[in-house]
């Protein structure tokens, strides 16, 4: 699922307008981006948690070269699945193999 699928969908779920639920999907991510950004955490229970992991600074190669260089430090966004939202995708997957 993409970004404008998942607009299309909460448009159908909801009967809202494209656009409302465009606007409301557009909110939602920004909201989260800007809170990763400060170093926030988001957990939405059932699904997962948003979380900014530093990675310290290391010695690393140039891929094309073999060179060595220092990378800088650096901070990621990591997703941690839910249990619930495991559980569910745990239970999908058995019931196609079953078929």
């Amino acid at each position: 699922m993409n970004k404008s699928e998942l607009i299309e969908a909460l448009a159908e779920k909801t009967s809202l307008s494209i656009r409302e639920a465009s606007s409301i999907t557009n909110t939602l991510i920004d909201t989260m981006s800007d809170a990763l950004a400060r170093g926030d955490s988001i957990e939405i229970r059932g699904f997962g948690s948003f979380v900014v992991k530093e990675y310290d600074s290391y010695i690393g190669r140039n891929p094309k070269t073999g060179e060595k260089i220092k990378v800088a430090p650096k901070k990621l966004p990591f997703f941690k699945v839910g249990k619930d939202l495991r559980e569910k995708v745990n239970t999908q997957r058995k019931r196609k193999s079953a078929k």
